[in-house]
């Protein structure tokens, strides 16, 4: 077998300069491109010198190639690569920017300084009073007043100054206006100045070591907000929540209910933001801050850089300490009843479970989605008509839906008032008469599906109805409907009246459905129920974005040893009953069986139609009998629910304090992020299903931030596609409408994004 010779394919482009023996450079009259092995790895356009000052600092700077190799590829000296490198090692990209040659600025005398200078002269001023007013030397004073000249430049400019006559420009009031105060010509051009500002790109935040050497003396509260101005600042878009945030009222109720943090640079504001962020860039967790820049967040926080992981944890278990998290819950839901009154008629409230997979010993429950029975926390949430989350509260241990709900009472009460009716909506998990009761008896209302056996209605009982929702679709059901008694199971012989609505599949199955709500339509009754579903869906959503199963903490405390659990005994009492119960019901076959071969043998001709029964037999049942008393009493005598002490000596639970806080956090985002994309509906016309991913884009977002006066510009880059930059734009203009202040300032933002008109 003969070796197949192939030519070797060329590593760069035949028309490249060799840098070294690894790379090469194509430039033409459209720009040029790097290869390096082959892959085209970095790339400028004609006019675009900071990329090919980036390219060759690259190159030399990862030993691609030598110094000599670039710049003979690149065609420039020593010293001017060696500046280039020098100064993106100082300032990064930005000190790529090729500045102007010769002056680095504008001319400081310009017709308006000119003007001033005049009319101070005019007062009576000193030249060095005048300087000093004005902020120039004397020399330039002494050329604004004609008494020195000026530079070449200068006079070419204002042919109409001499030295000799004193005259400067021949009437500078006839382009600018007087103000009797001699200030409005130079604030205006101040503004002029200021509009004319090119941003730095990517500037690094002005370090605040004072105020961390403060902040570790105990000596400052909290570190100021010092908003950092420059362009193309990553994560600019994830200012986009800020007026969002304020109908959650998250910031609002954290400061109402804990006040402030000890002393330290970072305070509840700054580390309540930084985890709100993490949570929209979906990296929710404490240990989403390796994975970002803290330069970058600290840009957006108003920080030169934002906390890390230690501190956020240790911030946090600060704030867990207080023991408020259920406070912060029940103060974030009525925040968000007062903003979202009418989302208030229906309630849904289901239960979660969070898998445990440590080593501690926590208690088992069944994990619905699993399938299985595992360690796990239970928690018990409730959401708005919308399925917005809206409370959550930490789940007792073996409790039932039905006993939560029951729980649940004064918590709904306290959200919705006390006065108004609503109606909750659960799953069969809650289903029990004397919880239907309960809610009835509390001025709540009831909608769930039937448990266990019913009586089917008659085919010819259904018809059709249909419902419209309020996104315009229309939902057809066929339907069929009785009153029912159900067993309150007190012992009292009671009973509640319920609604039951029976809904017939294709294929002929019936699902009924029970409600006290005689006002609803049947099939609207259908529509709200199968609502309840979009709870489910918010849990698989938070699950995998929001870290819902996340554990925040690994402190946990010991159970409640006088909590009543389930007795394994009784478990095990039962079973010697069924066995007891097997024994007997064998004995008894074993006496037929004696029976039998008795009128057998008595068959028999000598034995004249007589036999005798095996005594033994009888013996083993009656014996098999008084076990199976024994074990029935057994049963009768062992109580079904012993002290956890006596079955879980050393059981412990999770602290939910921390849970409860990053839950209020992660639930504020979601809402906030849900408010956004209601707004994005009127511009994007497929947000109905990639409003969310449309946000998540967003929030990942460069931009310009500048501030002018009391406000603070946010100018986005453009999107990955046109359409969803016309769309941001839009949602740019109805959130600058709003007015929001930057939190901790008084600054009001302005949103827009770049290369889109603004409509303002």
């Amino acid at each position: 077998m003969s070796l197949v010779k192939q030519q070797v394919l060329p590593f760069l482009p035949a028309d490249a300069v060799p840098i070294g023996p690894l790379a090469g450079l194509v430039e033409d009259e459209q720009g040029g491109v790097v290869f390096i092995c082959g892959q085209a790895t970095f790339t400028f356009a004609a006019d675009d010198s900071v990329g090919r000052r980036l390219a060759a600092v690259q190159l030399v700077e990862e030993k691609i190639a030598s110094v000599g190799q670039v710049m003979a590829a690149f065609g420039t000296t020593q010293g001017t690569l060696w500046r280039w490198r020098a100064a993106f090692a100082a300032d990064g990209v930005a000190g790529l920017i090729p500045t102007k040659k010769g002056p680095k600025g504008p001319s400081k005398l310009t017709d308006r300084m000119v003007t001033r200078i005049r009319r101070l002269d005019e007062k009576g001023l000193t030249l060095a009073a005048i300087a000093a007013k004005v902020g120039v030397d004397t020399a330039t004073v002494r050329v604004a007043l004609g008494r020195r000249a000026g530079s070449a430049g200068w006079q070419a400019r204002h042919p109409g100054a001499t030295a000799d006559t004193g005259e400067s420009l021949a009437d500078p009031d006839a382009q600018h206006s007087e103000d009797p105060g001699g200030e409005t010509d130079q604030d205006t051009a101040d503004q002029e100045d200021a509009n004319a500002l090119v941003l730095p790109v990517l500037p690094v935040p002005v370090a605040r070591r004072g105020e961390r050497a403060a902040a570790r003396e105990g000596l400052l509260v909290e570190a100021p907000v010092v908003l950092t101005e420059g362009a193309h600042l990553p994560v600019a878009g994830l200012l986009l929540i800020l007026p969002a945030l304020e109908t959650t009222g998250l910031l609002t109720v954290f400061e109402s209910v804990f006040g402030r943090l000890r002393n330290g640079f970072y305070g509840l504001r700054s580390v309540i933001l930084t985890m709100l962020f993490l949570a929209l860039l979906r990296d929710p967790r404490a240990q989403g801050a390796t994975r970002v820049n803290p330069a970058d967040l600290g840009r957006v926080l108003g920080l030169d850089r934002a906390p890390e992981v230690k501190t956020i944890r240790r911030k946090l278990a600060e704030v867990a300490s207080h023991r408020r998290g259920a406070d912060v819950q029940a103060a974030l839901a009525q925040v968000h009843a007062a903003a979202h009154p009418d989302a208030l008629g229906f309630l849904h409230v289901d239960g979660h479970t969070r898998v445990y997979c440590g080593k501690r010993n926590l208690p088992k429950t069944h994990v619905a989605r699993l399938h299985m029975v595992a360690h796990a926390t239970a928690e018990t949430w409730v959401a708005d008509a919308d399925a917005d989350p809206l409370l959550v509260v930490p789940g007792v241990p073996g409790a039932s839906l039905a006993q939560e709900l029951i729980r649940l009472i004064p918590e709904l009460r306290a959200v919705i008032g006390q006065d108004r009716r609503a109606t909750v909506i659960f799953d069969r998990g809650g289903w029990s008469a004397a919880c239907f009761q309960a809610l009835t008896d509390a001025g709540l209302d009831v909608l769930t599906y039937r448990k266990g056996d019913f009586d089917p209605l008659p085919e010819k009982a259904f018809a059709e109805e249909s419902f419209t929702d309020p996104d315009g679709i229309t939902h057809a059901y066929n339907l069929a409907e009785q009153t029912v008694q159900l067993p309150l199971g007190d012992g009292t012989g009671g009973t509640i009246r319920l609604r039951q609505i029976h809904k017939r599949t294709e294929t002929g199955t019936q699902i009924p459905i029970l409600t006290s709500r005689t006002d609803l339509t049947g099939a609207q009754a259908c529509w709200r129920l199968a609502g309840r579903w979009r709870q489910e869906n918010y849990f698989g959503y938070a699950r995998h974005n929001f870290a819902l199963d996340a554990l925040d903490c690994y402190t946990d405390q010991a159970d409640d040893p006088d909590r009543l659990v389930p007795n394994p005994t009784k478990k095990h009492a039962g079973q010697a009953v069924d066995r007891a119960h097997a024994e007997v019901a064998a004995a008894q076959a074993g006496l037929a069986k004696a029976i039998d071969k008795a009128t057998t043998q008595a068959g028999r001709r000598r034995n004249h139609g007589t036999a005798t029964v095996n005594p033994a037999a009888g013996q083993t049942l009656a014996a098999a009998r008084d076990r199976y008393e024994d074990a029935k009493a057994d049963r009768r005598e062992t109580p079904t629910h012993v002290p956890l002490r006596e079955v879980r000596p050393g059981a412990r639970v999770l602290d939910e304090e921390t849970k409860l806080v990053t839950h209020a956090i992660r639930m504020s985002a979601f809402n906030a992020e849900s408010t956004l994309a209601r707004m994005l509906h009127g511009h994007y016309a497929p947000a109905y299903h990639e409003a969310r991913a449309l946000l998540r884009e967003a929030f990942t977002l460069p931009g310009d931030i500048h501030v002018t006066g009391d406000r603070l510009h946010v100018d986005l880059d453009p999107a990955t596609a046109p359409r969803r930059s016309r769309a941001l734009a839009g949602l740019c203009q109805q959130l600058t409408d709003t007015e929001t202040t930057y939190p901790g300032t008084n600054l009001k933002i302005v949103y827009t994004v770049k290369d889109q008109p603004d409509n303002s």
